[in-house]
């Protein structure tokens, strides 16, 4: 017997795959709270600086590898605040520190969220940046 996914599941599930897989960022607006605050390396921030950062994100990360898409592997919740592992599976052809190298990239992302009334209000993101830049082959052309 299956278990239903919590709310908060859903709300990081639907991020993902509602916004970074497709890059609209129209999902932020009924996800995220408007005093979002933002943790993450590149794009903190508060309230619509931190809604404008995401956007933006989604519209990078889709960018440079429209294909991509996630899988929640694991998932933690206590309280408020839930924990995901998440795996990232797509292709570099689009630009990623120009040219795109078309290569497959598979990397992890961990994201940290506290979910409030099914809306994201503070957000910590660690995404493998270093594996997306080796498998992309940013770090050949840097060497």
């Amino acid at each position: 017997m299956g278990t239903s996914a919590s709310p908060a599941s859903i709300v990081m599930s639907r991020i993902f795959d509602g916004g970074f897989a497709t890059g609209d960022g129209a999902i932020v607006d009924e996800l995220c709270s408007p005093d979002l605050v933002k943790h993450q390396f590149g794009l903190a921030g508060t309230g619509q600086q931190a809604i404008e950062h995401v956007k933006a994100a989604m519209r990078d990360v889709h960018t440079a590898v429209p294909d991509i898409a996630f899988t929640i592997d694991d998932e933690v919740e206590d309280g408020d605040t839930i924990w995901v592992r998440v795996r990232a599976q797509g292709t570099a052809t689009g630009p990623f520190f120009d040219p795109p190298s078309r290569r497959p990239l598979d990397f992890t992302v961990v994201d940290v969220a506290r979910v409030v009334d099914g809306r994201i209000v503070e957000h910590w993101g660690v995404p493998d940046r270093f594996a997306m830049l080796a498998q992309s082959g940013v770090l050949e052309r840097l060497g």
